[in-house]
């Protein structure tokens, strides 16, 4: 993984974790279900956004790498391309 994408990783899910910890608080304040929910989805939200930075930085950088692979190589990065895609 690219240690400059590191940083905007990190960013999204720290506001993740500050809109989660925000819905506990209105959990225990007794805070309206829709607004409760509207604040869960802006949680899947950044946390699914965080993924697909992640996944992408991680094809880029380690499956499109220009070197001359030996087939055993590509094979094993084929692999690790159909392990990560599941979490797309």
């Amino acid at each position: 993984m690219s240690k400059d994408n590191h940083p905007a990783i990190i960013k999204r899910l720290k506001r993740a974790d500050g809109h989660l910890q925000a819905i506990i608080e209105m959990i225990e304040q007794g805070q309206s279900c829709l607004q409760i929910a509207q604040q869960m989805q802006a949680v899947e939200s950044a946390i699914e956004n965080a993924k697909k930075a992640l996944i992408h930085d991680h094809i880029s950088q380690c499956l499109e790498q220009p070197q001359k692979p030996t087939a055993s190589t590509r094979r094993d990065q084929l692999q690790e391309f159909k392990l990560i895609a599941k979490y797309l």
